[in-house]
């Protein structure tokens, strides 16, 4: 699949400022500082801000928007006022869709990608309207239809379950319960290690040691392997949305870290991560969408899951969780920002090379997934760009 071409860099990265970046210094935007580039960038276009029109991943386009966000604000809390204004802004807007717990479970699992920012806005602002879309979003996990195991269905597929939705489900139960729920807190551990147990049982991949993009409980899909359920292919960007679910969790999860279920989650994020390096582009440095297909024509190298990956290597290993990828990481992302980061003349920054969505409500195929557009300035790869942005910043 060709993307489309990138541009020449036309600017230099002095110019952005101050006509993008609402803020006084030290926020300075450049080359050596994409997050904050690429963030300006973002909200320029408007993205990450719910409407009716937004397609089925726009509660996910608002979720990994604040996400990505709040991180920024957090490591640069001098002169990013208009971020967290903006966080605020993106919440409001996905607010009036999520206030039914019921009705919340006619929407993928990616709706709960919004639930910590709820949850930390709640926390800080005298608004209770937050505080009771919280308590819709995670009553909506009970109501949310399960497989006789227990496993949480992705979407309105019977008995489907996804890699992808773990990004939104375990950090927002996570914080959930250690912000509300400390007393019960076994049960939150045991219910988030159970879904990601039961797709890492039904999704492995011995050919590679990674997961597969899901499963079919019931053995039924046309997709479905006759043992595990499981899906043929190991598709980049879900497998990435299930590595940053891992390090996100055991993050807001420290104060547990002697907890079994802390441990186990940690074992599964070394060994993922550990398969990972192994599959990397030696080319390129980076990773393809799919990673049981490497090289094999047609495939091609993705940015939104490479830079999820660079994300979570690089904060795994910072972290102390990991030791040795980090070269790994940085070699990525030196690839990644450089070939799929575009800079224009009005000091904005485009994205490319990063795939729509791809659905296990198909063939899921190699040519279906390999065959899917490539979208130019989806916030689903720029803002896992953000993230893997501020991590390799914090190495400069």
């Amino acid at each position: 699949m060709i993307a489309i071409p990138r541009m020449t860099r036309k600017i230099l990265a002095s110019l952005l400022l101050p006509h993008l970046l609402f803020s006084p210094q030290p926020c300075v935007a450049t080359s050596a500082n994409y997050s904050l580039w690429m963030s300006t960038s973002i909200m320029s276009r408007d993205q990450g801000i719910m409407t009716a029109r937004g397609g089925s991943s726009a509660l996910l386009q608002a979720g990994i928007t604040q996400k990505a966000f709040h991180r920024l604000v957090g490591q640069y809390p001098n002169g990013t006022e208009s971020f967290a204004a903006y966080i605020e802004k993106s919440v409001n807007s996905v607010v009036p869709f999520i206030q039914n717990a019921t009705f919340d479970t006619s929407y993928p699992l990616d709706r709960l990608s919004n639930g910590n920012n709820l949850i930390t806005l709640s926390q800080g602002t005298s608004n209770t309207t937050f505080f009771s879309t919280v308590e819709a979003l995670r009553q909506s996990i009970d109501l949310q239809p399960r497989n006789l195991a227990g496993g949480l269905w992705y979407y309105v597929y019977p008995n489907w379950s996804y890699l992808d939705g773990m990004y939104s489900f375990a950090p927002f139960a996570a914080l959930y319960a250690v912000r509300y729920n400390k007393t019960n807190i076994d049960t939150a551990l045991n219910n988030i290690v159970l879904q990601l147990d039961l797709l890492w049982n039904c999704c492995y991949d011995n050919s590679t040691n990674l997961l597969v993009h899901g499963y079919d409980y019931s053995r039924t899909a046309i997709w479905a392997n006759p043992r595990t359920g499981g899906s043929p292919y190991v598709w980049g960007r879900s497998l990435g949305w299930y590595l940053m679910a891992l390090v996100d969790t055991l993050e807001v999860l420290l104060p547990y870290r002697h907890y079994s279920q802390w441990m186990i989650l940690k074992s599964q994020f070394e060994k993922l991560s550990t398969a990972l390096v192994k599959v990397v582009d030696p080319a390129s440095g980076a990773w393809w969408q799919i990673l049981n297909a490497i090289g094999r024509s047609g495939n091609y190298i993705e940015s939104s899951g490479s830079s999820m990956f660079v994300y979570a290597l690089l904060k795994g290993e910072r972290l102390g969780w990991l030791v040795g990828v980090q070269v790994v990481a940085v070699r990525a992302y030196n690839y990644i920002a450089d070939t799929f980061v575009d800079e224009f003349h009005n000091g904005t920054l485009g994205w490319n090379g990063t795939v729509a969505v791809c659905s296990l409500n198909s063939t899921a195929s190699f040519e279906y997934y390999t065959s899917q557009p490539i979208l130019y300035n989806s916030v689903l790869g720029s803002g896992a760009f953000i993230l893997a942005s501020l991590e390799y910043e914090l190495l400069l």
